[in-house]
């Protein structure tokens, strides 16, 4: 029975994951690091960057981790400027306070 909980929870942490390219690069990248390399990226603007984020997971796992990484960031900015999570997160977005 525990091998099939292990194999269950290795397919649904592998979905998280994208094998790596024949390029030379045999690391492979968690969400986690490809939603900050991407989010950077289109922050500066930087097509190649964002190219080889995208190309770390599944597009399905760069959104969870960008939505995490939005997430993590206005609760720290709210904590920063001692505002609520959303008061901060239309501020950033230009929304007028509500």
């Amino acid at each position: 029975m525990w091998g099939r909980v292990r194999k269950a929870c290795a397919r649904f942490f592998g979905a998280f994951r994208s094998e790596p390219d024949t390029g030379g690069d045999r690391r492979t990248h968690n969400l986690f690091e490809a939603a900050a390399v991407y989010v950077s990226a289109c922050a500066e603007d930087d097509q190649d960057q964002i190219d080889e984020a995208t190309g770390w997971v599944s597009p399905e796992a760069l959104s969870f981790g960008v939505s995490e990484l939005a997430c993590r960031a206005v609760i720290a900015l709210a904590q920063e400027r001692d505002e609520s999570p959303q008061t901060v997160a239309r501020s950033l977005l230009g929304l007028p306070a509500a």
